[in-house]
C-alpha cells in the first residue's frame, strides 16, 4: 500500500480526508488509483491529454518525480506521495559594514545580538546597511515589517496599494482598528518607524508591474514575497533572476503554509517549482478558502529568519528546500528542489530575458468589449433578486457556497448546494426552471451557471457581487466576511 498526502486546497474532491491509501506499484498506478477513487481530483492533476499539470508537482517522499530515473517511479511499501499544487512568499550585494556605526543607544537596543558570537557587532552592521523589499504589507508582510524593523535592518522598502479593511486585522497583525481606511504602507511604517526610529523605510504606493519592477527592486539586496496572486508571484520570481536578486518566497493557505529561497546562489527559482500557473479560478484566494489568523506570523517570520541568515551568512538557507507547514498538525515537512536546467527564465539557456505580461501568462484578460448584451444576458442584480423574492416569483434561489459560510449568513429561501456537490445535485433540480445562483462575491456562482448550462439547463443566472453585493445594495444587515 502507498500512502498519498492530499493538499487543502484538494481535500474537497476526497471528502476531507488528508491522506489516502492505494494499492499501486508505481507512481502513475499510484495517481491512477487515487483518481478512479475520488474522480474530480483528476480535473486538477492531469490536463485532458492526461498529462501531469505543470502547476502540480508530486514527490516520493521527499524525492520531485521530474528528477528520478524513471525505474526510481517504482513504489516500496513504505512510500509516501505528496501532492504540491501551487498555492490562490549573506546577500552578495549586500556592501561591507565599514561605513555604517552603531550610536550608544542601537548598541542597547540591540545588545542581545551583540553577545551572539554568530551576530556580534560585525553581523549587526550588515544588518544596518541591509536593504530589503517586501512586496505587500499584508498577511505576510506585517510580521515581516515588524521583525525585520526590531532586528535592526537598516532600510525597509514596502510595496503596497491597498488600505486596511476590517478582515485585515485577523492577521495582518501591524494594522489596528484605528487604521481602518489607511493606506497600509502608511499603517506598516508608523508601526515599524514605533519599533525603531533608526530605520528608513521607502513606500511604494503602487502595484508592481512589468513596466517598473525592475527600477523598484534593483536599488534593495534582498526581495522578500509577500503577494496573494500569481501574475505579482510570477513577476517577483523573473524580476529577481534578471536582477539577481535572493528571493525568499512565501505562501499560505487556509491552515498550511510554504517557504523557500528563490534565485539564491544558482539556486532553482519559482518557475522551477511550478513552470505554469493554474487557470484562473481553479486555486482559490484566501477571501475564498480562508486563513487561519496566526499563520502567516508562522511562515513571515520564518521568511525574515532566512532574510537575516542571508544577511550575516550565516546558517544554511531554505535554497534548494521547499519548507511545508501543517498547523493543523503541527507538522514540518521538508522536500527537494532542484534548478531546471530547461527552466526559461533561470535555466542554461532562458528565453525568458525581460519581463512579460503576466496578467495575459497567468490566463487573466480584461473583460471584452464586444458583445456586452451576451454577457449579461446571464447575469443578474442582487436588486432584481429582491423584487422577485418580493412577488413570489416562481424561481430557484441556489446558494453554492460551502456550509460553514451559511452559517456566517444567508439569503432566506435559498437552496444550499456547495458548488463542489453541484454535479451530484443536478438530478434535484428542475432544468425548466428559472436559477439564479450566488456565493460570495460571484465567481463560484458563475462557475455554476456554466455548469448548469453544460448540462441542459436554459434560464439560469448568476447574482452579481454574490453576497457582499446584497448586504450593499439590500440589506446591509447582512455581514460581510
Amino acid at each position: 500500500m502507498a500512502k498519498i498526502l492530499i493538499p487543502t486546497a484538494l481535500r474537497q474532491f476526497t471528502g476531507q480526508h488528508d491522506a489516502v491509501e492505494v494499492t499501486a506499484g508505481t507512481v502513475s498506478e499510484a495517481l491512477h488509483a487515487l483518481t478512479e477513487k475520488f474522480p474530480d481530483v483528476r480535473k486538477n492533476l492531469f490536463s485532458d491529454q492526461g498529462k501531469l499539470r505543470s502547476f502540480v508537482n508530486v514527490y516520493v517522499n521527499d524525492e520531485d518525480i521530474r528528477y528520478l530515473e524513471k525505474d526510481a517511479t517504482k513504489l516500496k511499501g513504505d512510500d509516501t506521495l505528496s501532492i504540491v499544487p501551487s498555492i490562490a512568499g549573506g546577500s552578495t550585494s549586500v556592501a561591507d559594514a565599514e561605513e555604517v556605526a552603531l550610536s550608544n543607544e542601537e548598541v542597547m537596543r540591540y545588545s542581545r545580538h551583540l553577545i551572539l558570537p554568530e551576530v556580534g557587532m560585525g553581523g549587526q552592521l550588515k544588518l544596518k546597511k541591509a536593504k530589503i523589499i517586501l512586496i505587500g504589507a499584508g498577511g505576510l508582510g506585517a510580521p515581516l515589517g515588524l521583525y525585520l524593523a526590531a532586528v535592526g535592518v537598516g532600510r525597509v522598502g514596502i510595496v503596497d496599494f491597498d488600505v486596511v479593511d476590517v478582515s485585515n486585522l485577523q492577521r495582518q497583525v501591524i494594522h489596528g482598528t484605528g487604521d481602518l481606511g489607511r493606506k497600509k504602507l502608511d499603517s506598516a511604517a508608523d508601526k515599524m518607524q514605533d519599533i525603531n526610529p533608526h530605520l528608513q523605510i521607502d513606500k511604494y504606493d503602487v502595484a508592481l508591474t512589468s513596466e517598473n519592477a525592475l527600477e523598484i527592486l534593483s536599488d534593495y539586496d534582498i526581495v522578500i514575497d509577500g503577494t496573494d496572486n500569481f501574475p505579482t508571484r510570477y513577476l517577483v520570481n523573473d524580476a529577481c533572476v534578471l536582477l539577481k536578486k535572493p528571493n525568499i518566497y512565501g505562501s499560505i493557505y487556509r491552515f498550511e503554509g510554504q517557504a523557500t529561497v528563490f534565485a539564491y546562489e544558482d539556486g532553482p527559482c519559482y518557475r522551477c517549482l511550478y513552470p505554469e500557473p493554474p487557470p484562473p479560478g481553479l486555486v482559490p484566494s484566501c477571501a475564498e478558502g480562508g486563513v487561519l489568523g496566526i499563520l502567516p506570523g508562522m511562515i513571515g517570520i520564518i521568511q525574515a529568519t532566512e532574510a537575516v541568515k542571508i544577511i550575516l551568512g550565516e546558517g544554511t538557507t531554505l535554497k534548494g528546500r521547499l519548507l511545508l507547514y501543517d498547523a493543523m498538525n503541527m507538522a514540518f515537512r521538508e522536500l527537494k528542489l532542484r534548478r531546471d536546467t530547461a527552466c526559461p527564465v533561470c535555466g542554461d539557456h532562458p528565453t525568458v530575458t525581460k519581463l512579460i505580461d503576466y496578467q495575459a501568462f497567468c490566463g487573466i484578460h480584461p473583460p471584452a468589449t464586444a458583445a456586452p448584451v451576451a454577457a449579461s444576458a446571464d447575469v443578474i442584480d442582487p436588486v432584481d433578486v429582491k423584487k422577485k423574492l418580493d412577488r413570489g416569483d416562481d424561481f430557484v434561489l441556489v446558494d453554492v457556497r460551502e456550509p460553514y459560510e451559511d452559517q456566517i449568513c444567508r439569503i432566506p429561501g435559498g437552496k444550499l448546494i456547495p458548488l463542489g456537490e453541484l454535479p451530484k445535485h443536478l438530478n434535484e433540480l428542475d432544468r425548466n426552471a428559472y436559477i439564479v445562483a450566488y456565493c460570495r462575491s460571484g465567481a463560484r456562482s458563475h462557475k455554476a451557471v456554466n455548469l448548469l448550462k453544460q448540462n441542459g439547463f436554459k434560464n439560469v443566472r448568476n447574482m452579481t457581487g454574490g453576497i457582499l453585493a446584497w448586504s450593499d445594495k439590500v440589506d446591509p444587515t447582512v455581514p460581510k466576511y
